[in-house]
C-alpha cells in the first residue's frame, strides 16, 4: 500500500455555535513543487552563467596563446603564456593611444552625466511644479529614441558647431544619449530616502544646493554607483557614434573602432592573438568597475524594492 500523506485539519467555530473542519493543502506536496521550481530555476541560471562565461575565459585564453596554438587546438589550455601578443596590440595596433582616447571622453562624459542627471532627477522627484510630469515623461521617452534615426541630423549639427572630430563634441553626444536612463532611474531612487532628513538640514539653515550636494547626494550612493556602471558600460562599448562622429582624425578614434579596424587587418596579418589581446584590454576596465563596485551595485538595483 502506498504511504499515506498527513493531512493538517483546522478546526474553527461557526457563527452559529457549530464547529468548521477545514484541510490544508499536503505540506510535503508543497514541498516537492517548490523543490522542483528551485531546481529549474537554478538550472536555467546555471546555463546563462555559462553561456556568459566560458566566452569570456576563451578570449583570455586564447589571448596567451600563439596563431598556431588557436588553431590546432582552440580548447586546449596554453602550453605556455605567451605575452608578446599583448605588446604588439598595445603599440603596433595602437590601442594604447586608442584606449587612452577613450578614457578621456568617457570620463568627462560619465562626470558631466551623474552630475546633471542626478540634479534633474532630486527636482523631478522632490519638488511640486507646473509641468513636473510632462518634463519627467519627456525623459522616459528619450529612452524609446533610437539613436540611429538622429545620426544624420546629428552630424550636420555637430558639423554646423564645428565639434566634430573632437573630444568634448563626442562627451556632450554621449551626455544626451545617457541623460533619459539616468534621470529615470535616479528620479525612482530618490523618491525612495527619507523627506525629514532634507527637511531637518532645510531648517537648520541649509540651502538647497547644499543639502543636495552634502546631504540627499552621499544617501544615494547606490544609486548613483549603479547607474553610473550603467552609463560607463554603455559608454565604454558605444561604436557607432564615435564612428559617425569621428571620420577624420586617426589619432582620436575610440578602443571600439581601434577593435574594428584591428579586426578588419587580420585578413592580411593574421594576428589573431593580437586581437584577442586586443579584446581582453577592452574588457578589463568594465570587469574591474563591476568586481569592485559588485555589492554597491547589487544594493542600488534593490534598495526602491522596499520603503
Amino acid at each position: 500500500m502506498p504511504p499515506r500523506v498527513p493531512v493538517r485539519t483546522s478546526v474553527r467555530t461557526a457563527p452559529g455555535g457549530g464547529t468548521v473542519t477545514a484541510q490544508a493543502e499536503p505540506s510535503d506536496r508543497r514541498g516537492t513543487e517548490g523543490g522542483v521550481l528551485n531546481v529549474f530555476s537554478h538550472g536555467i541560471l546555471l546555463i546563462w552563467g555559462l553561456m556568459v562565461t566560458l566566452p569570456l575565459l576563451w578570449a583570455v585564453m586564447s589571448a596567451f596563446k600563439t596563431d598556431k596554438e588557436i588553431f590546432t587546438s582552440p580548447w586546449a589550455l596554453p602550453k605556455a603564456l605567451h605575452v608578446d601578443a599583448w605588446g604588439r596590440a598595445w603599440s603596433e595596433a595602437h590601442m594604447s593611444q586608442y584606449f587612452l582616447n577613450s578614457l578621456v571622453v568617457v570620463a568627462g562624459s560619465l562626470a558631466g552625466t551623474m552630475l546633471l542627471g542626478s540634479m534633474a532627477a532630486y527636482v523631478l522627484a522632490r519638488f511640486d511644479f507646473p509641468g513636473n510630469r510632462f518634463v519627467y515623461f519627456l525623459f522616459v521617452g528619450g529612452m524609446s529614441f533610437p539613436i540611429i534615426l538622429a545620426l544624420v541630423p546629428l552630424f550636420f549639427v555637430m558639423k554646423n558647431m564645428q565639434l566634430l572630430n573632437t573630444y568634448h563634441g563626442l562627451i556632450l553626444v554621449y551626455i544626451a544619449y545617457s541623460l533619459p536612463f539616468t534621470v529615470f532611474f535616479l528620479t525612482g531612487f530618490f523618491r525612495t530616502l527619507p523627506t525629514s532628513v532634507a527637511e531637518a538640514a532645510l531648517i537648520d539653515g541649509a540651502s538647497h544646493t547644499r543639502t543636495f550636494f552634502q546631504v540627499m547626494l552621499p544617501m544615494a550612493k547606490p544609486g548613483l554607483i549603479s547607474v553610473g556602471i550603467f552609463n560607463f558600460l554603455g559608454q565604454w562599448n558605444q561604436y557607432l557614434l564615435p564612428a559617425v562622429l569621428n571620420i577624420g582624425d586617426e589619432n582620436k578614434k575610440l578602443l571600439p573602432q581601434g577593435l574594428v579596424a584591428l579586426a578588419a587587418s587580420q585578413r592580411y596579418k593574421g594576428d589573431w592573438s593580437g586581437l584577442f589581446a586586443g579584446l581582453v584590454m577592452a574588457m578589463l576596465p568594465v570587469l574591474a568597475a563591476y568586481i569592485v563596485f559588485q555589492r554597491q551595485v547589487q544594493a542600488g538595483l534593490t534598495a526602491g524594492a522596499l520603503k
